[in-house]
């Protein structure tokens, strides 16, 4: 699709720059991308001062405002007709106008003896995400969707195959962590009652290319109640393919998430392949900036590896990996290889296992800290975007 052919109205916001239509990278759009209108407005979206003055609206004082905020980041309810702690008569008007249902749940698949939970949702406007709520021995994490589809066009991402069909909002991507933290509140995951530990925007989407709604969100999630949900923001991380303004933009937030790299490739000549984004920012540039965040944060970056057959997961490729980490002279960045989720009847497959612990011989070698992904869902497509592709 040519940038003459979408109007400037109806131009995806990319973060990455106005538009994301010109240069060595255009976002890869669906060919259903339009301009949808945006969803409701819900609690989340808004500021304290707007939603003071959507009380007043509905004739409610300062201080009901405080009250919707504990229910929702406190007890994670949005049932206002069960707020008993609220006048009768303005429970119904107080939910349309702070709690419109942004997300509805359309089929939930279970793995892993039920510790494992993948959610598709339907969004205000038939859109469809994903959320995988994946519950470990020390820790639960809920993986989560920032962008309806996606425009980095990876092509062995079964969310970039979908291309990018709009940002969500802010509301639309902390719904999915309010659902979660309710389900392990209320013992719907295996295991028992317990608590929403970690949060990753790993879902579908490229985070840095819905800042806004990415950054209102991480602060939301980590403010305690009544401004938040109290999930510690080193519980945070935050993935990019490698958008260089976006890391820099996010580095200077100082809020102490964890960053996440996806790489998937050592040189410039394979990532151009496995990356389009590498086009406009190539590895040096991508890995400049994410160490830049490691000297401001202090918190070592993930580099996040999907090992392909063949392609790049030989004893070269984990070599250069290595030299080209080590360059920066500290212990700044944590590997973590990922067998990969093959899409099915895609060239792109999961790498032998031979040559995956080959691969982490080498850079614990060299000095590289990596760990071997924990694979979660596969017997439930649990590579983001499959889910929604099948849906389709």
């Amino acid at each position: 699709m040519s940038e003459t052919t979408i109007p400037t109205t109806e131009q995806p916001e990319t973060g990455i720059t106005p538009g994301g239509t010109s240069g060595a990278f255009r976002d890869v759009l669906s060919k259903d991308h339009a301009r949808r209108g945006k969803p409701p407005v819900h609690f989340a979206d808004m500021t304290e001062d707007e939603r003071v003055e959507t009380a007043k609206k509905l004739g409610l004082p300062k201080f009901r405002v405080k009250q919707l905020a504990n229910h929702y980041y406190g007890h994670f309810d949005v049932n206002a007709a069960e707020f008993t702690d609220f006048p009768a008569s303005k429970r119904e008007e107080a939910a349309a106008a702070f709690f419109p249902e942004l997300i509805t749940e359309v089929t939930r698949q279970v793995a892993d003896e039920g510790t494992t939970i993948k959610t598709l949702w339907k969004l205000f406007d038939g859109s469809l995400i994903e959320s995988v709520l994946m519950r470990y021995p020390t820790r639960t994490t809920l993986c989560i969707s920032s962008q309806v589809g996606c425009g980095m066009g990876c092509p062995f991402c079964a969310t970039g195959q979908l291309g990018l069909t709009r940002n969500m909002s802010t509301g639309e991507i902390l719904e999915q962590v309010r659902v979660a933290a309710k389900m392990m509140r209320d013992g719907e995951v295996a295991g028992g009652p317990g608590r929403l530990s970690n949060i990753v925007f790993m879902g579908m989407g490229e985070p840095m290319g819905n800042y806004r709604s990415v950054l209102s969100a991480v602060r939301q999630i980590s403010a305690m109640p009544p401004e938040g949900f109290g999930i510690s923001a080193r519980n945070i991380t935050v993935s990019t393919v490698g958008v260089v303004p976006g890391i820099r933009k996010f580095t200077a937030e100082g809020i102490p998430v964890r960053l996440a790299v996806s790489l998937h490739a050592p040189s410039d000549e394979l990532r151009d392949e496995l990356v389009p984004m590498n086009k406009r920012f190539n590895t040096t540039q991508v890995l400049d900036a994410a160490h830049d965040y490691w000297l401001a944060s202090k918190r070592r970056v993930s580099i996040e590896y999907a090992l392909m057959r063949g392609i790049n997961d030989q004893a070269e490729h984990a070599r250069l990996l290595a030299k080209r980490l080590n360059h920066y002279g500290d212990n700044w960045a944590h590997v973590n290889p990922i067998p990969l989720n093959p899409i099915e009847g895609s060239k792109w497959t999961a790498s032998k296992p031979e040559d995956e612990a080959r691969f982490l011989e080498i850079l614990h070698a060299a000095g590289i800290t990596a760990t071997l992904r924990d694979t979660r869902g596969q017997d439930i497509d649990g590579a983001c975007g499959q889910l929604a592709a099948k849906e389709r």
